[in-house]
């Protein structure tokens, strides 16, 4: 059964690096919206395979539907990801990765600041609606890319581990056509401690 996934903190628990509006706007309407439309397109596929799977293995799901299904099951599973990656910061205290997260983003970037300026960048640079990542290639190297609309890593061999929304519906509210704002305040509710777990995951 597919659904809206619950949230760990409330509507304004990410304030005031995003506000209550932009949140509730954007979990309760675009991302209910991807969920009532993937949840239909899972009855007319009729698979018990796991998303996650489908997403790695898209030649699995049927011509008919897979344009569709890029979208429906990206635009779920991208959103749930990105809920994941943040944290309240009720103190608005400077938050960078620590131990063998960070030494991970040295070694890949030159330095944890590299690595935010490279990362903004992408996101920055990135044209139209989409999303960029931190993501392990399938060599396990470290890299920073972007995808367009609802695009999911997993369908390309990625393992992601932190993500930023750039569609306008991500910010806007917030932000109006200010991406640089949103990105920069981004790195105030990132949750580091599930990026590094991810990571974790990966590496053991």
């Amino acid at each position: 059964m597919i659904k809206l996934p619950s949230l760990s903190y409330e509507y304004n628990g990410l304030e005031p690096f995003y506000s209550e509006e932009n949140l509730t706007v954007h979990h309760s309407k675009h991302h209910q919206a991807y969920t009532n439309k993937l949840a239909t397109l899972m009855e007319k596929i009729e698979t018990k395979s796991s998303l996650e799977f489908l997403l790695k293995n898209l030649q699995m799901v049927p011509a008919e539907f897979r344009g569709a299904f890029i979208n429906q099951a990206g635009g779920y599973w991208n959103h749930t990801f990105l809920w994941e990656s943040f944290l309240p910061n009720p103190k608005q205290e400077i938050r960078k990765p620590i131990g063998k997260m960070l030494s991970a983003i040295e070694d890949a970037f030159g330095s944890f600041e590299d690595f935010q300026i490279a990362f903004t960048a992408k996101a920055m640079g990135h044209f139209g609606s989409g999303w960029a990542w931190l993501v392990l290639d399938s060599s396990g190297e470290m890299v920073i890319i972007d995808s367009h609309d609802q695009d999911c890593p997993l369908s390309h061999g990625y393992t992601p581990l932190l993500t930023i929304d750039v569609w306008e519906h991500a910010y806007y509210i917030q932000y109006q056509n200010k991406r640089n704002e949103w990105i920069e305040n981004f790195w105030g509710i990132v949750h580091w401690d599930k990026v590094e777990e991810r990571f974790l995951s990966f590496t053991s």
